[in-house]
């Protein structure tokens, strides 16, 4: 066989959550520089320093994607925030995971009752693409037993049925 190369960019979509951090922190910095500069006073000066160097840190940290790599049976899952700072999540073998399988499928029954399994979810989060995610049962060196949800392509997942065929399912 071949190499194959493959390469999903997902967007994470913001959760109202996020929605509401954004919001409560900018009106927060905006409220502390209003006073700072109505009261002239380093008690909401310094605050307001302090709040923006933070907001400017953290703030693009909610923007992320996930960018799966598929190389030669071998899933590199990545976190890039704010489409300039990339983190590596893992490497995965694909021939090493006990199964691959859709999240809905029954196949998958035993580990989802299995409270000692770690997610890690690397999905967009959208509702619209619920049918597209698969869950990975693999074994990590790090954290035991780990359940990775990610949103493969089909020709990902062709490629994978190929390689390992009795750990990957597509019902």
């Amino acid at each position: 066989m071949s190499d194959l190369y493959l390469e999903e960019l997902i967007m994470k979509k913001k959760t109202l959550r996020d929605k509401l951090i954004i919001v409560g922190l900018l009106v927060l910095t905006f409220f502390l520089w209003v006073e700072s500069y109505l009261w002239g006073s380093l008690v909401y000066l310094i605050p307001a320093f302090l709040l923006t160097g933070f907001d400017f840190f953290f703030l693009p940290r909610l923007n992320v994607e996930w960018e799966y790599t598929y190389v030669d049976a071998e899933l590199d899952v990545d976190k890039i925030f704010n489409r300039s700072k990339r983190k590596r999540i893992g490497s995965y073998e694909i021939k090493k995971a006990e199964i691959i399988a859709p999240v809905n499928s029954h196949r998958l029954d035993y580990y989802n009752n299995n409270q000692k399994l770690k997610v890690l979810d690397c999905t967009s989060g959208n509702p619209e693409r619920a049918k597209l995610v698969y869950a990975m049962i693999i074994e990590s060196d790090k954290k035991g037993m780990l359940k990775v949800l990610f949103e493969p392509s089909q020709g990902m997942v062709n490629d994978m049925r190929l390689r390992a065929p009795r750990t990957v399912f597509m019902d």
